[in-house]
Order: structure tokens, then C-alpha cells, then sequence
């Protein structure tokens, strides 16, 4: 008889399918506390609902998940739990990390014990560089923002844009990004504006700078939640929604932040790999099962990653049969293809990373007046661009 389980607590054990042999431990670093929790509740909410509706994934291997709280953008943190986990868990996989600064200390510690790695967020590119051993389901930021330079030039209209970016290593891979599409279309960045990071500063003398600078568009990038709310408050509050087009990766824009943002962040310019808007049966099963299980929660990627993770896992799993070291793990995983509710994604087997589709997107007031995205566009089957850019650096 199969059974599953996932505890509310921190350090929740989750078991799927009749023990045949030793357990696999999984430990799932994620963000479960501070400004940024609500992404790791998405994460967890993913695991739990891939659970409920695949509970024969693994088949008789049984899988133990033990959580583990990094509090936020902390590597200390997350490197002593990655440490813990592989030393006193004795865990098998590790998987979840919600911030490219963790990856990289934990991509450390995994690196020395040879433990492979499933990135179901942080989106740096040269993460997937770090390691032999990390498989990443999400995407990275120039997957995101190195299309929006072209489109924002091309299909909007833009020529003058000021990048606005938290200043840690995402920020910096979006703003570049950007900033490289938006010039090879013939566009002018006219200010690169970095901003304090973790900390939520004050807005008003960065965007002060922008309305000075003659941009027609902002391109922004931030963290999900307290920080890009803020943010979207302060634009507008400031004026500058009548003069300069709101754009971004949909870090942005989070679906439960909307309301909150308000008028600031309707018609705003969003590219990112999940929506509810996305068309296709795998979407509207997944969003069917979400809204059953959570139907006062609205759906965010932060989830699917954490479902389409689940997935992988399972696939690795199945593929080695429950017996493999990092090698072979992440070799069951090169070239795996999956229907995800975000569309057919692709591990790539060079790179391991996600390819995947990129929805152009508009945030639009539905009939009963709330706020909510709308598809404009798809763009199909984006590799990441930097990587793409990188290896032909290496061969010149």
C-alpha cells in the first residue's frame, strides 16, 4: 500500500511508496522565514500538491524530505545547512534554494561530497558553471530579460530605457541582459541604477534619477514580494506611470502582490516563464489541482518550479532505479523532457538547464476588477542566452 505524508513543521519528513531498501533522503533548503518566506511556502505547496497528485512517482522507493529554513539571502546560513544535511542526514539529494548566493555556497559543500543538486529557483546563470552535479528547473534572468531588450525596442517602441536592479547577483545578470538585447536593437540605456540589497531602501532618490535621466521605459529587476511592491508604489506615487513604460522580468510583478501594488503596476511589460494565463491542457489540470488544494492562494512559479523539480526527481529516481551517485543522477536528467503547466520544458544536456517557453505579459483589471496577467505573446523554446554568448566567447 502507497502512502504519502508531509508535515507542517520545519524538518518535515515526506514518504512516498512501500520501503524496498534504504530510504532516499532528500534535503530541501528553501526560504521558509523573513521578507522572503512566502516564495518557500510556494515551494513547499509545489512538493506537497506533486505528491498528492503523483503518488506513484517514485514507485516502491521510499523518499524522505527533510526541510531546512535558510531565513533568506544568508550563504553562512545555507552552507552550514547544506553541511548538515549531507553530514548528519547523510542525504542523498539536495534541492529547492530560492537565492543565487545560497546556490553557490551550497553548490560548494555539494561539490566536495559529490551530491547532486536540483535548483528549483535561483536564476543566475553561471550557477549551472558552478557545479557538474546541479540540474536546474527554473530558468535564469537572461532567459528573462535578454528577449525583453529586443521586444521592448521592436514591438514597444522604447529607444530610452534606465535599468533599475537589486544589487546582488541576479541583478546584474537581468540589467546586463537586458541591456545587451536593448542595444543590439538599436535602443539606449540612459542610466544603469543599482539598488541596496536585502535591505527594502527608500525608492524615491533612485527613481528621482530616472525622471531626470529622459527614459522612456524602466527596466526593472527585484525580488518578489515586500521589495517590488514597494518599489511599484513609489514609481507610481512619483509620477512616473504617465511618462516612463513600466517593464521587467516577472519578478516584479508576483500574482498575490497585485492588489497591493495597485494602478501602479497595471499595463506594466513582463517576460517570464509561468502565468495562470498560459494556455494548454498541462496548465489548466495543474491549475484545477492547485485551486482545489489552495483556493485563497493564487498560483506563482515559485510552485511549479517546486512541481516540476518534484518531477525531475522522480524521473532520476526512476531512471537509475533508486541507485546512483551524482554522476549518474544528473546523467538521467541531461536531455529529459517534461509537459509542464509552463509548456514542454527541456533539460538541456550541455548546459543543465531549463528550455523552455518565455511569456510576454500585460497585468490587466478582469470583470470583477482584480488584477491579473494577461498573455500578449510566447516566445518558444529560449536556451539562456549568456551561456549560449559564453561558449562561443570560450571558442574565439
Amino acid at each position: 500500500m502507497k502512502s504519502t505524508a508531509l508535515a507542517a513543521t520545519l524538518g518535515a519528513v515526506l514518504v512516498a511508496g512501500a520501503a524496498q531498501a534504504d530510504p532516499i533522503k532528500v534535503g530541501f533548503i528553501s526560504t521558509f522565514s523573513g521578507p522572503a518566506a512566502f516564495s518557500g511556502d510556494y515551494a513547499k505547496k509545489g512538493v506537497e500538491l506533486f505528491m498528492k497528485e503523483n503518488p506513484d512517482a517514485f514507485g516502491d522507493h521510499e523518499i524522505q524530505i527533510i526541510e531546512r529554513d535558510d531565513t533568506g539571502p544568508n550563504p553562512e546560513v545555507a552552507k552550514r545547512l547544506a553541511q548538515e544535511l549531507i553530514v548528519q542526514d547523510d542525504v542523498d539529494v539536495i534541492m529547492g534554494i530560492q537565492f543565487s548566493n545560497n546556490a553557490f555556497a551550497i553548490l560548494d559543500v555539494a561539490n566536495e561530497a559529490e551530491v547532486p543538486v536540483i535548483i528549483f529557483n535561483a536564476a543566475t546563470s553561471s550557477i549551472t558553471e558552478a557545479s557538474p552535479y546541479v540540474v536546474r528547473v527554473s530558468r535564469t534572468m537572461w532567459q528573462s530579460s535578454y528577449p525583453l531588450g529586443a521586444y521592448a525596442h521592436d514591438k514597444l517602441g522604447l529607444t530610452k530605457i534606465a535599468t533599475f536592479y537589486a544589487d546582488y547577483a541576479p541583478g546584474k545578470d537581468a540589467s546586463a541582459a537586458f541591456t545587451e538585447g536593448f542595444e543590439k536593437a538599436g535602443g539606449e540605456i540612459v542610466d544603469a541604477i543599482p539598488l541596496p540589497f536585502p535591505q527594502t531602501p527608500d525608492f524615491t532618490p533612485f527613481l528621482q534619477r530616472i525622471k531626470a535621466s529622459g527614459a522612456d521605459g524602466v527596466f526593472a529587476f527585484m525580488p518578489s514580494g515586500p521589495y517590488s511592491t514597494a518599489f511599484v508604489k513609489t514609481y507610481v506615487n512619483l509620477g512616473l506611470k504617465e511618462s516612463v513604460k513600466l517593464i521587467g522580468p516577472g519578478d516584479i510583478a508576483p500574482p498575490a502582490e497585485l492588489d497591493k501594488m495597485g494602478e501602479g503596476i497595471e499595463d506594466a511589460i513582463i517576460t517570464f516563464h509561468y502565468s495562470a494565463a498560459v494556455p494548454g491542457e498541462a496548465n489548466a489540470k495543474f491549475l484545477k489541482a492547485w485551486n482545489a488544494a489552495y483556493p485563497d492562494t493564487p498560483v506563482d512559479a515559485f510552485a511549479v518550479q517546486a512541481y516540476d523539480g518534484m518531477a525531475a526527481l522522480a524521473e532520476a529516481v526512476k531512471k537509475t532505479n533508486g541507485d546512483f551517485d551524482a554522476d549518474s543522477f544528473v546523467d538521467a536528467l541531461k536531455g529529459w523532457e517534461h509537459d509542464s503547466a509552463r509548456g514542454p520544458i527541456t533539460i538541456d544536456p550541455e548546459t543543465r538547464d531549463v528550455i523552455g517557453n518565455q511569456y510576454v505579459l500585460t497585468i490587466v483589471k478582469n470583470d470583477a476588477g482584480k488584477l491579473e496577467e494577461k498573455l500578449v505573446d510566447t516566445l518558444e523554446a529560449v536556451k539562456d542566452p549568456w551561456k549560449e554568448m559564453h561558449s562561443e566567447q570560450k571558442k574565439n
